[in-house]
């Protein structure tokens, strides 16, 4: 009998991110959730990393409040998001006060499948982050940062597994956000991981298109006896996102695997998602085809195209390919963190630093504290000279503790400067103001100034005269305007017409 192999489903966040380079609008997503809940995914991601930052950015939304919808419209799901440990969804660390009360408050409101993942594969800066998850009585999977490198072996990217499952995570994701997980090493680390930490071990794996190779290293990973693999809706897959969902289903015919998906369901949600991506696609080019240099350089490529635009700003577009080769150089002398958000970031800026301004005359300050060790510790050595400039230009110590245990607990003056700015006084405002104090403290003010026009515009409806008969001559005051009003998590359409 065929093994089931269980699908994450990735179109509500990640596909988005890596394709769109934002998060669409829920009325186009909207349409497709029935047959999202009802297609047979073990677990729909939908939360977390950017996409939170991308609602108050650049929707001028409440994503709890997109959080809450997701969880009304998607009852069956598992809901799922990402969460870069003590990073949460940021790029700095969060006292485990902060940690604690957004775990609880994300799974309050409707997330189950936690995947928590740290840039430096540092397991302490996990612990608080499962903790709380596994006080919620939710599901805790822990994830391996997969890059290769002079230090990270297949041994020792199992070893971290090992205690990534001793901390008490329900499953270990191998999470690959370059394209870099070659057939071969998929299939050893799968099987490493299974015969190290127990048969039983629910093992997924997460990997990106963009060099060619993945969807092989996928039936790989499978055939080791990996229990879970991420895929997008083929409308929104390929190029620098992700293996298309039909596509793992048809591989896996014949073979002694099989999913559980509902291909009908997958086609209409197929031809929803083509027909409103192009609203995007006037905004955001992405690169289409198969790009292998990545498997020289090693680069995201969502740091390549933040080093592409960073250099335009600079008059220096023709330095993109030394800037690339210049990041390898800086990840050696941090000691071989992942690539991974927050770290790729932190070193594509110093890289183009460096090219730009000369070998570490600029250091910047959040290369010093990766440096310096208060983003945690990586597996390498670090470069003791490029370690003595970061102290100068810090003017502070390295450590070794996990960097969270220099932090005080913040809940309470986070509490009390978010409700001097505006939030509505909710755990979850405060907890929006905390992770992006500015974006947030603007769409506070925004936020208020729309309730406040809709009170304005009720009032005025409520307290005007009677409206005159239709096609009378005083009938001109302008046509009705509706409103969708949420309370609580409920959607309330208000129609106001205005006072003759």
């Amino acid at each position: 009998m065929p093994r089931t192999v269980e699908i994450t489903d990735l179109l509500l966040r990640e596909a988005q991110q890596s394709l769109l380079e934002t998060s669409m609008a829920l009325e186009d997503v909207a349409p497709v959730f029935e047959d999202l809940d009802n297609a047979g995914y073990w677990s729909v991601e939908c939360w977390g990393g950017t996409a939170f930052n991308s609602c108050i950015r650049f929707l001028n939304e409440d994503p709890w409040e997109r959080l809450r919808t997701y969880r009304r419209l998607l009852p069956k799901s598992r809901l799922q998001m990402l969460l870069r440990g003590q990073n949460l969804v940021e790029h700095r660390n969060f006292d485990d006060s902060i940690v604690s009360r957004f775990v609880e408050k994300a799974a309050q409101n409707g997330i189950d499948v936690f995947r928590i993942l740290d840039a430096l594969n540092d397991v302490r800066n996990l612990r608080a982050s499962v903790e709380a998850v596994k006080k919620a009585g939710k599901h805790a999977q822990g994830s391996i940062c997969y890059g290769p490198s002079p230090v990270h072996t297949i041994t020792a990217f199992v070893d971290i597994a090992q205690r990534i499952r001793e901390m008490g995570c329900d499953s270990i994701c191998v999470h690959d956000v370059d394209g870099l997980l070659k057939p071969q090493a998929a299939y050893d680390l799968v099987k490493g991981i299974k015969q190290k930490c127990g048969s039983d071990t629910l093992v997924s794996v997460h990997t990106h298109s963009t060099t060619g190779v993945t969807m092989v290293s996928l039936m790989k990973a499978i055939e080791a006896g990996c229990d879970i693999v991420d895929s997008a809706i083929s409308s929104l897959a390929l190029g620098r996102g992700h293996n298309p969902t039909e596509s793992v289903v048809a591989m896996l015919e014949g073979t002694g695997y099989e999913s559980r998906l509902d291909i009908e369901r997958l086609q209409r949600i197929k031809r929803h998602i083509a027909k409103v991506r192009p609203r995007y696609g006037e905004l955001f080019h992405q690169p289409i085809g198969v790009e292998t240099e990545i498997f020289q350089h090693q680069i995201p490529a969502a740091v390549i195209l933040s080093m592409e635009y960073q250099l335009k700003g600079q008059g220096a577009p023709h330095l993109l390919d030394e800037v690339l080769g210049e990041i390898q150089n800086v990840r050696r002398d941090a000691g071989y963190p992942a690539l991974a958000i927050p770290a790729s970031e932190i070193l594509g800026t110093q890289a183009m630093f460096n090219v730009l301004r000369g070998k570490y005359k600029v250091i910047t300050s959040e290369f010093a504290d990766l440096m310096l060790g208060y983003y945690g510790t990586p597996l390498g050595e670090k470069d003791p000279d490029v370690l003595a400039k970061a102290a100068i230009r810090a003017n502070k110590p390295a450590i070794s503790c996990r960097p969270a245990d220099l932090l005080e607990p913040s809940w309470e003056p986070r509490r009390a400067e978010a409700v001097a700015l505006g939030c509505n006084g909710s755990d979850e405002d405060i907890l929006t103001y905390a992770m992006f104090p500015k974006t947030a403290t603007k769409f506070f003010q925004t936020r208020a100034a729309g309730a406040k026009e809709i009170s304005r515009e009720l009032s005025e409806a409520k307290s005007g005269p009677e409206p005159a008969a239709p096609g009378s001559a005083s009938n001109n005051a302008g046509p009705s305007r509706s409103y969708i009003i949420s309370i609580r998590g409920e959607e309330h359409r208000v129609t106001v017409t205005p006072a003759q």
